[in-house]
């Protein structure tokens, strides 16, 4: 059993459906698509229903496949954690939101569980997460009192 093909996805966690969207990816592969669906949404289930999740998926010539799901991706945690649509059309020069540093360390500590970020300290990983938010447009500063 050798590996054939790897393809990395975005699909909508615990909401998975087959559809053109993911049998584009999987029907070249030879990979069964109603059996990917459910594996991935058992998978899923504890996640919020229809974030975003990268998911790297490995085909192999007897037709088998593993996958490995991933953390979402950094600008959908700081919409989430903002409440945005979406950014900035220019994020140089106008904001559209704030988020606090504390959010920035937490979405870093999510982030850092992911095994492609394992070797980045947390530190790196809020500058990461900062660099997200102000290509978004997004200000980092405390919150207002009320």
């Amino acid at each position: 059993m050798s590996a054939v093909r790897s393809v990395m996805l975005l699909v909508p966690s615990a909401a998975a459906k087959p559809g053109p969207s993911i049998g584009q990816a999987l029907g070249p592969m030879g990979v069964n698509m109603a059996e990917f669906v459910k594996q991935f949404n058992d998978r899923t289930s504890a996640y919020v229903p229809n974030i975003p999740l990268p998911v790297k998926l490995t085909s192999y010539s007897d037709r088998t496949f593993k996958f490995d799901v991933r953390t979402p991706p950094t600008s959908t945690l700081v919409k989430m954690a903002t409440g945005l649509d979406k950014g900035s059309t220019a994020p140089g020069s106008s904001r559209v939101g704030y988020i606090t540093p504390e959010a920035v360390l937490e979405i870093a500590k999510v982030k850092v569980l992911d095994e492609a970020n394992a070797d980045t300290p947390l530190e790196g990983m809020c500058k990461t997460v900062v660099g997200t938010c102000r290509s978004m447009g997004v200000e980092i500063r405390e919150a207002k009192e009320s």
